[in-house]
């Protein structure tokens, strides 16, 4: 089949920048909130001029506080419907918050929520007439939105504000797309240097005694290693431990460093300190996942860097790109993640795709090319080192696997996550839990059930999908669906960017070979284009199921197809690895397995089985649904032209995320309970949410879910943007729209 562009699969650009709120004719009423609450004649009170109460109502007034009874609201005047300017509140920020707070805030979690039992009406005073006119601002959303942005007004140090009602009763797609756009990025935006290294540091899995900031510097880039020593000397209540990492990463070598875990350093550019006008070093950026995931991710960058596109933050993601080339050159992979104890597991590779969106943003700027050429060589570099060695490879079917080294016990997971698993080795060899699991780690103790248990587990970790009853025992035996897509995608990348942009010659030079390659080494595009058509066939003999009509892993060690369903299927369209033949059977076979209310299920029911006390569920199943995984299939079909069911995908995820944001006080988590229509947020599986721990305003969402928001306004169209503002089920609006078309055709006749 024809290899398709990047460029031809991209869904099609939103309308012209977002609508402002109905009534709002004033500039600025949407800045971020810096801007908004810094900006201090915003808050003064000019606009208004000094008043007086006429004689009769200052008259009714001392009758009313004589007769100890409410001052009554006045009747609007011309002082106000003349003024050409959308409604204002003069607030005093501490005492409305602590007023707003202890009525409406019942469950006292510093959020306003539908589940709260306050009256859900809150008066403010208006700004127009000095304060003397009243309001009521009504309703859960409202409300929530009042104590975001009190929030943040404390937050910036404002006592009093002048704030436009445009903010609290603002269109909730615009909000969110907003608040995404001016907060949530940077509140995730981090960088590894002298000026936040303390924060980005910072490891909330980190389970040792002395959970002190440390860094490991990888032999290549000494002079970070002196860059990091001299800010550990220089600032030494940071209490940095800066450590030179070996030039051979070895599984016993992560091991014994998991008692002293660190994060390992990134890219980072020369610049000029202003201050002292000499060279310095400062650390590329990069966008972490949020919640207790604060280091550079895999498979969770390609997804932000979408939505960073979106937005135009086109040097964050292409930041991300570099600090990916800098991992494979000097890791010898994309890790993971970027801490020590991932040193030996990789992610879901997305590079290619990535590195050739960014390009496609950039390529008339000077640098972009080699920008490129980096990127490809070390995408070149992982796939042969990598994704088609031993042990990843599975030389029968010449199809790859998850299968990263490593030893001993995972040391990122909470404290208990294993208990159930090694409390009978524990009772087995009479010693202490610490005891067993030191004495394991360190191959004191053997145990080859034990050994292969955690292969797997390790192989589920660097699948993305931890954890699933999909990959329960099995996962290092499984050349999966969703990785062979993506490797044939890498092919074809590769392949079309040596032919269309490098002439069909790309030189490799010395530290990007690999095996067998010399220096020098030239790629032409052939052999990429028949290492897909290879994979493109083996994914066909063993990974199709015809009659199912849609794709399955494939054990390696039993040698038949698993049964599992899972969304991954979908990934083979993003890729386009299958034919428009096995698009419509999935399309008519498979998809509707996965629909639920709120969009693409993980995996079925049915694959899942039954869960209890002694099988708990597990997140990457049934009812759980993933951005990454919606992202990918709303892509995948809208490559194969099923446009209408990308949009009705897409339609789903976006009301649910926005139906939980205005009602749950702006709330943006990890992963939804796809099947609940009132509170999807609220996941019961093993490792809880993400992006639920705030108090009175979200900071950051959640990196994919944000990027999946805001790159699903690109797929859906016009029509369905202004009815998920409005809080349109999906139903309704479709139900709309057909009658609409039956009445047009009826007018016709």
């Amino acid at each position: 089949m024809p290899i398709i562009p990047t460029t031809e699969i991209t869904p099609p650009a939103p309308p012209p920048g977002p609508p402002r709120s109905r009534g709002s004719t004033d500039e600025g009423v949407f800045d971020d909130a810096r801007t908004y609450y810094t900006a201090d004649e915003r808050h003064l009170n000019t606009r208004a001029g000094a008043r007086t109460r006429t004689y009769s109502q200052n008259s009714l007034f001392k009758q009313m506080e004589r007769m100890g009874l409410k001052e009554p609201y006045r009747r609007g005047s011309h002082d106000e419907s003349t003024i050409p300017h959308s409604r204002r509140f003069l607030i005093q920020v501490e005492p409305t918050l602590q007023s707003l707070q202890s009525q409406e805030d019942t469950d006292g979690n510093m959020q306003i929520t539908i589940e709260d039992n306050g009256p859900k009406v809150l008066t403010l005073r208006t700004a127009a007439s000095n304060g003397h006119n009243r309001f009521d601002i009504r309703g859960t959303y409202m409300l929530s939105n009042l104590l975001q942005e009190l929030s943040l007004a404390k937050e910036y140090g404002r006592k009093q504000i002048i704030l436009d009602e445009a903010r609290l009763n603002e269109n909730p797609v615009n909000r969110l797309s907003r608040m995404i756009r001016d907060h949530f990025w940077e509140g995730l935006t981090r960088r590894i240097d002298a000026s936040s290294i303390e924060i980005a540091a910072r490891d909330p899995k980190d389970w040792t005694d002395d959970p002190r900031p440390r860094i490991y510097v990888p032999r290549g880039a000494p002079e970070q290693y002196e860059y990091y020593t001299k800010v550990a000397e220089e600032r030494p209540e940071l209490r940095l431990d800066v450590q030179l990492l070996p030039e051979k990463i070895t599984p016993e070598l992560v091991r014994d460093m998991n008692s002293k875990p660190g994060l390992l350093a990134v890219d980072m550019e020369e610049e000029v300190d202003p201050k002292t006008g000499k060279k310095t070093l400062k650390g590329r950026p990069f966008v972490v996942p949020g919640g207790r995931f604060n280091e550079l991710y895999g498979w969770d960058s390609y997804m932000e860097s979408l939505g960073l596109l979106v937005h135009d933050k086109v040097d964050l993601a292409k930041s991300m790109v570099q600090n990916f080339c800098f991992c494979i050159k000097h890791y010898g992979k994309i890790l993971n993640a970027t801490r020590s104890y991932y040193l030996c597991r990789s992610q879901p590779p997305f590079l290619t795709d990535m590195a050739l969106r960014v390009y496609d943003k950039i390529k008339h700027e000077p640098g972009a090319l080699e920008f490129l050429r980096t990127s490809i060589l070390a995408a070149i570099k992982e796939y042969h080192s990598v994704w088609v060695a031993e042990p990843r490879l599975d030389p029968v079917t010449g199809l790859s696997r998850y299968r990263p080294e490593g030893l001993g016990v995972p040391p990122e997971t909470e404290a208990g996550h294993f208990v159930h698993i090694l409390e009978p080795y524990v009772e087995k060899h009479g010693c202490t839990f610490e005891e067993f699991v030191e004495g394991y780690n360190n191959g004191k103790i053997k145990e080859p059930e034990l050994d292969n248990y955690f292969m797997h587990d390790r192989a589920v970790r660097e699948s993305g999908h931890d954890t699933t009853y999909r990959f329960e025992g099995c996962c290092a035996d499984l050349a999966t669906i969703d990785l062979n897509s993506l490797l044939f995608k890498y092919e074809t990348d590769i392949a079309r960017t040596i032919r269309n942009v490098f002439h069909d010659k790309l030189v490799i030079p010395a530290e990007y070979c690999v095996g067998n390659m010399e220096p020098n080494h030239v790629e032409a595009s052939a052999i990429w284009d028949r290492r897909a058509k290879r994979r493109k066939l083996a994914i066909d003999k063993y990974l199709w199921n015809e009659q199912e009509g849609m794709y399955f892993d494939y054990d390696t060690a039993n040698r038949k197809q698993c049964s599992y369903e899972s969304a991954t299927t979908f990934w083979a369209l993003w890729a386009g690895v299958a034919s428009p033949k096995q698009a419509a059977a999935m399309v008519t076979k498979a998809l509707p397995k996965f629909e639920a209310v709120g969009g693409l299920l993980s995996g079925t029911e049915e694959s899942r089985g039954e869960i209890g006390l002694e099988r708990p569920n597990r997140q990457w199943d049934y009812p759980y649904g993933w951005a990454p995984q919606q992202i990918l299939a709303w892509t995948g079909l809208y490559r194969y032209s099923f446009t209408e069911e990308a949009e009705r995908l897409a339609y789903k995820w976006l009301f649910m995320i926005t139906k939980a944001f205005v009602d749950f006080n702006g709330v943006v988590v990890e992963k939804y309970d796809v099947t609940r229509p009132i509170d999807p947020h609220r996941v019961d599986a093993e490792y809880g949410n993400q992006g639920l721990d705030f108090k009175g305003v979200a900071k950051e969402g959640f990196g994919w879910v944000n990027a999946s928001y805001v790159y699903g306004l690109q797929i859906v169209n016009a029509h369905m943007r202004r009815a998920l503002g409005t809080l349109t089920p999906y139903e309704t609006f479709i139900r709309a729209v057909e009658e609409n078309r039956a009445k047009a055709l009826a007018e016709l006749v």
